[in-house]
């Protein structure tokens, strides 16, 4: 017999002492199911579009929470958090042979706490998508969910979250996003430069429609859905810096006076706002916060270097800050570089800083900026009054323009 086809007793018996050793030194593993903590202030969800899931990010320790996966958008519409309800809402399509054949649309509802999938909702195929999918999806109170469709018209679906069922399309033709007002009412921007309020009755139907006077140009500076909310007003900023806040509080809309974001001598330097998801406001202490790029026509993606900050009473100018370099920021955990190191300060100097497209705000009384570039997989945490960075969450995907404070 060829002695290379036949192990030694010798071989054998080393092989399951080897075996034996390596076994005995391997702890077991045991199942288990982690539960999510407390939703807190300073929570984050990061949609990334290229994996089509949104994780779920503790804001102040950076660490992941939850990952819940949204495929076959152009970019995952962000998870809806409703408190009361102790629920995560998640605004899906799916397609029965992945990429084709017939299409099927819905909410899909999860506990909390465990991230169980609970039930889903079905509605109508005509769910819209987009670039950023800004207000594509948003709670209208505690009891309803609306959904923007884009075909073959413009319109809302309306579901309902304690009933579990479709209730409505509307239709608000020449209008686009969804604005919550109150727990019956939302609004919608619209083609001709005014704001269309949709009222709900108490099972989500359509009740009333009311149109607003036009308060902006869409042909000589038109505003952007990037928009940021205090109470019952809205703030929406055009491409020129022009800053317009609508009133929602009463039976019709009312416009404030506009106002500008740049003075002349900034005007002469081509500042002018920018980016994806590029305005946010803190409610409380009334300061809004607006990307900054120095650019001309056709600019209004572009990435920002700067942040600055409006007192929205005075509208008076009361910060300016450098955006983080997002590429070294997304580099620097690659090549094992520490956050506080003199290598990552080395870095910060020498690559180039692209800006950032997108911004958050918590709404607590110590609020976090987040901060984030649109093709690169990190976010930036910064101190909202001083402009500071505090720490980068890594593992932000690979792309995205969105984000949202739950």
């Amino acid at each position: 017999m060829n002695p290379f086809t036949r192990p030694s007793t010798l071989g054998l018996i080393a092989t399951i002492c080897t075996a034996n050793f390596v076994a005995a030194d391997v702890p077991s593993e045991k199942a288990a199911v982690a539960t999510l903590p407390p939703m807190g202030e300073h929570a984050l969800w990061v949609p990334d579009r290229l994996a089509q899931h949104s994780v779920l990010f503790d804001g102040d320790s950076g660490e992941v929470l939850a990952v819940l996966d949204s495929p076959s958008l152009i970019t995952p519409k962000t998870p809806l958090f409703l408190p009361s309800r102790n629920e995560i809402y998640s605004v899906d399509i799916a397609y029965s042979r992945g990429t084709r054949g017939e299409r099927v649309d819905y909410v899909s509802v999860y506990d909390a706490t465990t991230l169980g999938f609970k039930h889903e909702i079905v509605f109508p195929t005509r769910s819209g998508s987009s670039n950023t999918s800004q207000h594509y999806a948003e709670l209208i109170g505690e009891r309803f969910v609306g959904v923007f469709n884009q075909f073959p018209n413009t319109s809302v679906s309306i579901i309902d979250l304690l009933e579990q069922k479709f209730v409505e399309e509307i239709i608000i033709t020449g209008c686009a996003g969804i604005y919550p007002i109150d727990a019956h009412r939302f609004a919608s921007l619209c083609g001709d430069g005014s704001t269309l309020v949709v009222e709900l009755d108490e099972a989500g139907h359509q009740k009333r429609i009311t149109r607003g006077p036009k308060f902006f140009d869409v042909v000589e500076d038109a505003v952007t859905m990037s928009a940021g909310r205090r109470g019952l007003r809205w703030t929406f900023i055009s491409f020129a810096g022009q800053v317009h806040t609508v009133d929602f509080s009463g039976p019709t809309p009312v416009v404030e006076a506009a106002w500008s974001l740049v003075d002349e001598a900034s005007k002469m330097d081509g500042w002018r706002p920018g980016g994806l998801q590029f305005v946010a406001l803190h409610s409380t202490s009334n300061r809004l916060f607006v990307v900054m790029h120095q650019g001309g026509d056709g600019s209004h993606k572009d990435a920002g270097p700067e942040i600055w900050v409006w007192d929205l009473s005075t509208h008076e100018r009361i910060g300016r800050f450098d955006s983080p370099n997002m590429t070294a920021a997304f580099l620097a955990p690659m090549m094992g570089v520490d956050e506080s190191s003199f290598t990552r300060n080395v870095l910060n100097w020498i690559l180039p800083s692209e800006g950032v497209h997108t911004i958050a705000v918590t709404q607590d009384d110590n609020p976090l900026l987040f901060v984030r570039h649109g093709t690169l997989g990190v976010v930036g945490v910064l101190d909202s009054s001083t402009g500071d960075s505090l720490r980068t969450l890594t593992e932000a995907g690979l792309a995205g323009p969105t984000l949202r404070v739950p």
